[in-house]
């Protein structure tokens, strides 16, 4: 193992330089030697929270660790582009999901950009893009009409074609980093721009299109994560469910009116703001989730149901950890996780809406 780089995981409040390193520690210990991710040993490995685990290793340097969890991805890729939606304790050969979720699969285009700009590794990306491109190609064979992604494919191969706001939105953010991987190599691929510009209109004019998981806090942030609402928009829309989600001082609901607040989904809050410019609010949310770091391990438990002062579940998962240092790093400068979440240099798509823009 190398030396973590945490210069820039330091947040006052939040990591010292020590508690930085533990937590990319953390994420190792957990990583297998075929560079699997599970959320913890002896649970079960889904391919988006593997890479957002991945991602969190290159922010600290740990780019040999981060490559061998994209080699795992690459060695175990279906044939038609996708991956299982659980695999026990991450060995291959063990799938106990087999359902295919798109924005599971989608997540690779994200973890693989975010990769090369944190090493400028070109033969990496060149490795990679034969999995990109499958994996892209799986997610767009269930775009609907109205420009949603439906959420999966069962184990028979019967598409869904419900649509997940949450999972439509991350797909975008995935498409555009593809793209961003097809314009560097110098690939280009109109039928992936045409995808996301339809894809970014119905998430940003028609909520009709998609299932109402309204309850849910990642259906009211995530269209800002993942790109599709920007500006002013992007800042009327998180002011909106503020008061619904967030808890002062103990951080950010999963699902209303449940007495539980999550790290995952307050970090990813945190690193919604940041990419609105409310870097302030994003330290503060930071901050509230602390009560949920365990020190021994340098890892952070799921939730907290707060009715009864009760962690639960009773787990610590790797890709928690993962969404703190992400969002952390955005804060620090990391320029990688910059680019990736602003959206700097990534392609919008066609969405009539914004002509074309670029982020």
């Amino acid at each position: 193992m190398t030396t973590p780089r945490t210069e820039h995981l330091v947040l006052p409040g939040v990591l010292t330089a020590e508690q930085a390193a533990a937590t990319v520690a953390g994420i190792l210990a957990v990583q297998r030697e075929d560079g699997a991710i599970p959320w913890f040993r002896g649970h079960h490995l889904d391919p988006w929270d593997h890479t957002e685990a991945a991602m969190a290793l290159d922010t600290a340097g740990e780019h040999e660790a981060a490559e061998r969890a994209y080699d795992w991805l690459a060695r175990h890729q279906n044939e038609d582009g996708s991956w299982y939606a659980a695999y026990a304790d991450g060995a291959f050969d063990d799938v106990t999901d087999r359902a295919r979720e798109t924005n599971f699969v989608a997540y690779i285009a994200v973890g693989v950009w975010h990769h090369y700009l944190s090493t400028g590794d070109d033969v990496f990306l060149d490795r990679m893009w034969p999995t990109v491109y499958a994996a892209i190609e799986f997610v767009l064979r269930l775009q609907q009409p109205g420009g949603q992604i439906g959420w999966r494919r069962d184990d028979d191969g019967t598409p869904t074609a419900d649509a997940l706001l949450t999972g439509s939105s991350s797909i975008h953010q995935a498409l555009r980093c593809a793209l961003a991987i097809a314009e560097q190599r110098e690939e280009a691929q109109p039928d992936w721009e045409l995808a996301v510009g339809a894809l970014r209109h119905a998430i940003r004019r028609h909520p009709e299109r998609f299932l109402d998981k309204g309850r849910y806090s990642m259906d009211w942030y995530y269209p800002v994560l993942g790109g599709a609402l920007t500006g002013a928009e992007a800042k009327a829309r998180v002011e909106e469910g503020w008061d619904t989600f967030v808890v002062p001082g103990l951080g950010v609901r999963c699902v209303v009116p449940n007495p539980w607040v999550t790290g995952g989904e307050s970090c990813e809050l945190a690193l919604t703001l940041w990419a609105t410019g409310e870097s302030d609010r994003a330290l503060e949310v930071l901050k509230s989730v602390q009560h949920l770091r365990d020190e021994e391990s340098g890892l952070y438990w799921t939730g907290y149901v707060f009715d009864d002062d009760a962690i639960w579940p009773r787990e610590l998962t790797s890709w928690t950890a993962g969404s703190l240092l992400l969002a952390v790093a955005a804060l620090g400068g990391h320029e990688a996780t910059c680019a990736v979440f602003s959206g700097e240099r990534l392609p919008s798509g066609l969405d009539p809406d914004c002509g074309g823009c670029r982020g």
